[in-house]
Formats: C-alpha cells, structure tokens, sequence
C-alpha cells in the first residue's frame, strides 16, 4: 500500500532542488519555507493572511504547546490544524531545541530530558516516546525524531557524545512513531543530522540516520552563532550524504542571503522566526536589503517597503504611516509589518523554484545579491 506522505524531485540545478512533497493536507513545492506558529499562532497573523503570504505549510512548537494549552487537550479539540484553523501541512518541531535553550531549567540523561517549565517552574519530562506521543497528538504532518541540539561553541568530544545521544533517541523515535498506528501510516518522520561543525560528526551521524531510513532528512545545529562561512562548510560536506529522493529540511535558518546559499547547496526546507520576530520590531525585509521603520528618515516617506511587492502593506500603506504605528505602539504595525516580511520570504522561494526549474540558478543568485548591494533608495523621489 503506497502511504501519503512522498518527495518527488522534479529539477535540479547543481546541487539545487526543486521538488513537491505530498502530505494528506496537500503538496508543498520546494524550496519551502515555513513561518513559525510556536504557540498555535504565526504571531501577529490570522491562519488566512498567512496563507495569502504564499505559505504552503508551518511549523508548531512541542515543547510550548505540551505547556499551554495541553497536547492531550488539543487532541480533545480535534488536533492542531482544527485548533488553530491551520488546513494546510504542519511540521513540528520534537522539543529537543529546547534542549540547548532552556539549559538552566533542565536535566538531561540517556532516558530524555527533565524540563522545569518557563511558565511556573512545573515539571515536565520529555523523552523520545514522550515526543512522539505528543506530535502525534497534534496531529503532525511532519514529526521530528528527538534529538539534543548540539550547542555552539563547543569541544569535539562533547559534541560527539551529544551526536550518538541523539542518533539513540532518533532509533527510538522511529520505533515510536511506527507504533502510532494510522497516524504513522499517513504522515512523515525526519531524522536530524547532528554532530556540530565537525565534518566526520555529521557524516557518522548521517550514517546512521540512514540506516534506520527516515522519510525526510533535517540539519539540526547549525545557525547557532557558528557563522555563515562554517555554515556553508557544514553542508557542502552533509547533502551529498543525504539520499536525493528524500527531502532535506535545514532547521532554524535563516536570513535571505542565508537561504540562498542554502538552497544553492542542496537543501529544500527552512524555517525561521526572524521574519515575524523581525516585523514586530521593526525591520523589514525587502528585495534592497533590510530597513528599520524606526529609523527618522521613514517618517516622511510615502513609498512603499517594497516597490515590487503584492502584500496589503506595500499595496496600501506607506512607509510613514507604517512608521507611525510602530511608535506609537499600534498593533496594526506589526501585522502590516509581519505580513510583509512572510510575503518576501515566499517571494523569495518562488523565484528560486522558478529559476532552478529553468537552469537558472546562478543568474538568479547574482541579482540578488547585486540588488541588495544597492541597497535601499536614501533620497525620497
């Protein structure tokens, strides 16, 4: 029986990609980046102006939402997409980020991890079984194998046994989720290359992430202040290890120019909160670079954040009055802003789809870096 979930890759330009994942909640075309609605929520936005931002699918939060509101409650609710009103594909993250960012509210052996909650100090226990059962309940399109997210910097050695920690973890995983009976059957698992910047690392990690043949393939680690120079390393030496009918998914990236070095080097899914986080306070993304709205010279000027933008804000708004409202505190400002900065991402991965299906790729990489050299018009016109 042909299950749901599958990757077929459609062009190639290099080591670019471009390809269609299905899912029982549809098809998304890669590259594909996901906005991130840690809390059922992409902050700042309604499930349907995420959708006219161009997203095909997003990222849930399991360590958030096993605090508030409850993974068993959302269950109750009808799942995640029901709960927020979310039709289209969701992929959750395991908690294992978590893992590294809450390290003074945790305590992690072989069995999982030991939080003390953000919230009111309660105790939680997260374990490889623990997280399957919750993204199950959720109702996950994408569910992500338990792993520790390798801190940076860090010693080899440490980063050693916190790769082999995890490669255990992901082979329970696998052996949780395939216990979960339709939901398995009907949606996918991801491994999670981990091993830091330390190419011999992350090929022993992939070694055995693919031996236990996951659906996809993530890149965990990365873009945790190790620079975008060693980033780049990292992955020319990790996707040619990555089967190539298997989607490739790097994790917590990133800025434009961080995307499309990526995707250059082989990798079909991203997710970040830097455009929503970056909206509410204030940049925008634009195809001349960022700009800061709160910055004097934007109070008198009436163009739009993005002359070639399609989003209600460069449709109606000026930057002025966009200006205004993030002084003055308005909500409106952040959702006009957020909205925004979605609408360039997506943009942004339609025109790489759109260049590596016609062998385009170099051409299209060289404008954009000449038309953020440029950098945005000082001179109102």
């Amino acid at each position: 029986m042909t299950r749901p979930f599958s990757f077929h890759l459609e062009a190639q330009d290099g080591a670019a990609r471009t390809g269609v994942l299905h899912t029982v909640r549809g098809e998304v075309r890669t590259p594909a980046f996901m906005p991130v609605g840690t809390a059922a929520t992409v902050k700042a936005m309604t499930p349907e102006a995420v959708r006219e931002s161009g997203a095909q699918i997003i990222l849930g939060n399991t360590y958030h939402l096993m605090l508030h509101p409850g993974a068993e409650r959302i269950a109750r609710l009808g799942g995640l997409h029901d709960f927020m009103h979310w039709e289209g594909p969701i992929l959750t993250d395991s908690g294992g980020f978590q893992v590294m960012s809450l390290t003074k509210l945790r305590q992690l052996d072989e069995h999982g991890v030991t939080f003390r909650s953000h919230i009111d100090g309660a105790a939680f226990e997260l374990t490889a079984e623990r997280s399957m059962e919750i993204q199950r309940l959720l109702g996950a399109n994408i569910v992500m194998a338990f792993d520790e997210c390798t801190p940076w910097p860090v010693e080899k050695p440490v980063a050693a046994a916190s790769m082999r920690r995890s490669m255990r973890w992901a082979q329970r995983s696998k052996a949780a989720f395939a216990a979960g009976g339709e939901h398995a059957r009907d949606n996918g698992l991801f491994g999670i290359v981990q091993g830091g910047v330390f190419e011999d690392l992350r090929a022993e990690s992939a070694a055995a992430l693919l031996a236990l043949d996951f659906d996809g393939y993530a890149i965990g680690g990365l873009a945790v202040g190790e620079g975008q120079e060693t980033m780049f390393r990292v992955l020319e030496a990790v996707t040619p290890l990555l089967p190539a009918a298997r989607p490739r998914y790097l994790m917590g990236v990133g800025k434009p120019d961080d995307i499309v070095g990526a995707v250059a080097r082989g990798v079909d899914m991203f997710d970040c909160v830097l455009p929503t986080r970056s909206g509410r306070t204030g940049q925008a993304f634009t195809r001349r670079g960022a700009i800061n709205l709160k910055n004097a010279r934007h109070q008198e000027d009436p163009r739009p954040l993005d002359e070639d933008c399609a989003c209600p804000a460069c449709r109606h708004y000026s930057r002025a009055y966009i200006a205004h409202l993030l002084r003055a505190g308005e909500i409106l400002g952040a959702m006009l802003m957020t909205g925004h900065n979605l609408t360039y991402y997506q943009d942004l991965m339609a025109g790489l789809r759109a260049a590596i299906a016609a062998g385009a790729l170099d051409d299209f990489i060289a404008a954009f870096h000449a038309r953020r050299a440029r950098g945005d018009i000082a001179q109102i016109m």
